[in-house]
């Protein structure tokens, strides 16, 4: 077995130059990710987009605790990022129809697979915030 290369001791990860510096952490793509799909309701929705396409007030019926405005703000924000799509169907009143794109589709993924990591290792979370916890 061949040793280890030998390392600096403050390597940064590729991409990371150091020090971070706030436009560093503004500009990062993966900070901008983690905003849009750490907020409150963008994961659930493309929970429910995931299954099937949803009218507007189909969404609004589903998620208890949305108003309306953070349903559009969120809507509208998820569209922008190209995660989702929005369709305008003729009639009175137009009617609004949203689906998630490939794109979408392709990050609803690895949410699923931090889901299922959340849930592998939530008591060793658990266990680790009460020892801190009870060692302040």
């Amino acid at each position: 077995m061949s040793p280890l290369p030998e390392t600096s001791a403050v390597e940064p990860v590729v991409g990371v130059t150091v020090p971070v510096t706030v436009d560093d952490h503004q500009r990062c793509p993966a900070t901008a990710l983690l905003r849009r799909v750490g907020d409150k309701w963008s994961p659930v929705l493309l929970s429910l987009l995931a299954q099937r396409s949803h009218g507007f007030n189909e969404l609004d019926r589903s998620v208890q605790g949305i108003s309306r405005r953070m349903l559009v703000r969120t809507l509208r924000s998820l569209e922008r990022d190209g995660l989702i799509s929005r369709a305008l169907h003729p009639g009175t009143p137009v009617r609004a129809e949203y689906a998630l794109t490939d794109l979408g589709r392709s990050l609803r993924e690895l949410l699923i697979t931090l889901g299922q990591w959340a849930v592998t290792h939530e008591t060793d979370m658990q266990t680790a915030r009460a020892r801190y916890d009870a060692g302040s």
